[in-house]
């Protein structure tokens, strides 16, 4: 375990990281019980994705014992408020944020963890949403030229998720956000998730630790603003191209062969030819978005979860300041 300071932004002070090897990490699990089957795990598994029994227990289990505290200290501190005030506030959710570019893995990550927090006692309404909902339309990122960009910070209708996050942690009831499908490219139309005063909200997606994209930002409200804990899933570039590769060729034999899928004719040509697609795509959007927008957000994390080239979790990174 060592401990270690990251460069300043925006003239802030040095934020300071505590390092843990895997098996220092795994450790901290003390006797939580994996309350987790090969079913559950297969149920969450995002494609070409390894996740284990043991990945479980030796990552996700101490960091849902680390929220377990989080979550119950900051019920606490509400409930301290409240009797100072003398009027109960509508019960506010303890909201996470997580980010990491395409195909690290952040939905299987989600998932897991939505799986395990719901089995603490304390907390078991937990919501996942992903910020996928919140793009534009495909209409609109054509006629604002962004199609190429999807992904993007400015492709996403970032005043409807503000709102979005805003209304839950108000405590709002039945607070709807837009549904993507993955099929057709573009917000299913007629579909919404509702979600109802959860115990625990977590947000997944590319860009949810982003701050300012211009200086005239400055004052603005933020959707991390309002988080109470936030996960970044890192990894080499290197590593994450060849998994978004991985899983191109993977969809190629499954969802691309639907005939709805947006994306069908890619099962249709050569591998090598889709595979140079591929590659083509990883440069000029994932890559670039990843190395622009998403990475420069992984010092804003309370935790990053760092991985190796099969996937698996090697060391994790907790914010101590």
């Amino acid at each position: 375990m060592t401990t270690q300071d990251t460069p300043p932004a925006g003239g802030q002070r040095p934020a300071q990281f505590t390092q843990f090897s895997r098996g220092e990490w795994a450790a901290l699990r003390a006797s939580t019980p994996l309350q987790l089957t090969e079913d559950d795990l297969a149920a969450v598994r995002g494609i070409n994705e390894r996740l284990s029994l043991e990945d479980a227990a030796e990552v996700y289990l101490p960091l849902t014992r680390l929220l377990n505290l989080q979550v119950t200290a900051t019920q606490q501190l509400r409930r301290v408020t409240d009797t100072f005030l003398g009027s109960p506030a509508a019960p506010a959710p303890f909201v996470i944020g997580l980010a990491g570019s395409v195909a690290v893995g952040k939905s299987t990550a989600a998932r897991l963890l939505q799986t395990l927090l719901a089995r603490w006692p304390e907390h078991p309404r937990v919501a996942l949403v992903t910020t996928d909902g919140f793009l534009y339309p495909n209409a609109v990122l054509e006629q604002q030229g962004l199609m190429t960009r999807k992904g993007f910070p400015e492709s996403y209708d970032r005043s409807r998720l503000l709102q979005f996050v805003r209304d839950v942690k108000d405590g709002k009831p039945h607070v709807s956000a837009p549904v993507y499908s993955h099929l057709i490219y573009n917000i299913a139309p007629g579909e919404a998730q509702i979600v109802d005063r959860p115990d625990i909200l977590i947000l997944e997606g590319l860009n949810v630790l982003q701050r300012g994209l211009e200086p005239e930002t400055t004052g603005r409200r933020f959707v991390s603003d309002y988080f109470d804990f936030s996960i970044y899933i890192d990894a080499e570039e290197d590593d994450i191209r060849q998994w978004f590769l991985n899983r191109f060729l993977k969809l190629r034999e499954t969802a691309f062969l639907d005939e709805q899928s947006y994306f069908r004719h890619y099962a249709r040509m050569p591998e090598d030819d889709a595979l140079e697609i591929a590659r083509g795509i990883w440069e000029r959007i994932n890559g670039k978005n990843l190395r622009e927008n998403i990475a420069p957000t992984r010092e804003m994390a309370n935790l990053v979860l760092r991985k190796g080239p099969d996937h698996g979790v090697t060391e994790v990174r907790l914010r101590r300041s």
